[in-house]
């Protein structure tokens, strides 16, 4: 069978991009980026927390981390609330320690089943970044746009009101995003965005109520992608951010900013076993001169006041 005759009539089809959500460029063509204090690379760390109800729909796929065995999967559901129990204030302790903040990504629905991780978080300071509702309630191109928008809404809602906090960021859970998800967002208030992975420094990105920032969220530099989906080893890790570390800082050496991010799971590096290996990789970084440890937002406020 061949293709239909309509197969090609593709209405936003021109040269270039097939949209208009942000202007093509090269990263290395841009204009240099100078952070505060003359530091050479901005650590964005982003511990991420989640709810994975027991009773998953898993519609319209299956998210990482999701429960893989018949239901009650309480294997899969009891190791992640030992993230939200356990794991989550491990990584506090290391990132207390060595004197670095955290940009935690949160279920509005972990904010409401467990109101002292919320007290913790704006007791040390951190930035909590809207993360969804749960992770059985994605963002995807058949949700409707009014239910779309309760969920977006109701998170936003509920973040705001327990935390106190302005919530400027937004990471989509799975990162799945509909058309309409990025508009939606910014409608609510939202300065920046986490979902779209095609640049390692924030570039504008246009919506409905204006311009956003979309932010460098890592899926590479992300433990749950490295221990658990490529079981690669704790040494390995330890490496791989050492290793992406040092690139970024000598590629900053001639003034251009850069931004080390690096993803967070509670229950992946709250481990007990796998403490130690991310001291070593955090510890690595913050050894050496120029490095600012940043929030999500100190991030966004930097790179508006260089663009002013």
């Amino acid at each position: 069978m061949g293709l239909p005759e309509d197969y090609l009539d593709y209405p936003i089809r021109k040269y270039g991009m097939d949209h208009d959500r942000y202007d093509w460029s090269v990263m290395f063509e841009r204009q240099p980026v100078t952070w505060p204090n003359g530091a050479r690379v901005a650590l964005w760390v982003i511990p991420t927390v989640e709810w994975f109800p027991l009773d998953m729909e898993n519609t319209p796929f299956k998210v990482p981390g999701a429960p893989e065995r018949v239901y009650p999967d309480y294997w899969t559901y009891t190791l992640r609330d030992y993230g939200t129990r356990i794991g989550i204030y491990r990584i506090m302790r290391v990132l207390d320690d060595l004197g670095i903040k955290g940009s935690v990504a949160l279920n509005s629905a972990i904010a409401e089943r467990h109101p002292y991780l919320v007290e913790q978080i704006n007791k040390r300071g951190w930035e909590i970044i809207a993360h969804g509702v749960d992770m059985d309630k994605t963002h995807h191109g058949d949700l409707p746009i009014d239910e779309e928008t309760q969920l977006v809404e109701g998170s936003l809602k509920v973040l705001r009101e327990l935390s106190g906090q302005d919530i400027r960021g937004w990471l989509s859970p799975a990162k799945s995003q509909s058309m309409n998800t990025p508009d939606l967002a910014a409608a609510q208030g939202i300065e920046y965005m986490c979902d779209w992975a095609n640049d390692e420094m924030p570039y504008p990105f246009r919506t409905k109520s204006g311009e956003i920032l979309a932010m460098p969220h890592p899926l590479e530099m992300d433990d749950q992608h490295i221990l658990i989906n490529l079981r690669q080893s704790e040494e390995e890790f330890v490496a791989q951010v050492q290793d992406q570390f040092d690139w970024l800082y000598n590629e900053a050496a001639d003034g251009n900013g850069r931004i080390m991010a690096i993803s967070l799971h509670s229950w992946v590096s709250g481990q007990a076993f796998r403490v130690k290996p991310l001291a070593e990789a955090l510890g690595y970084i913050m050894n050496h001169k120029g490095v600012w440890s940043a929030t999500g937002g100190e991030i966004v406020d930097a790179i508006r006041l260089e663009r002013r």
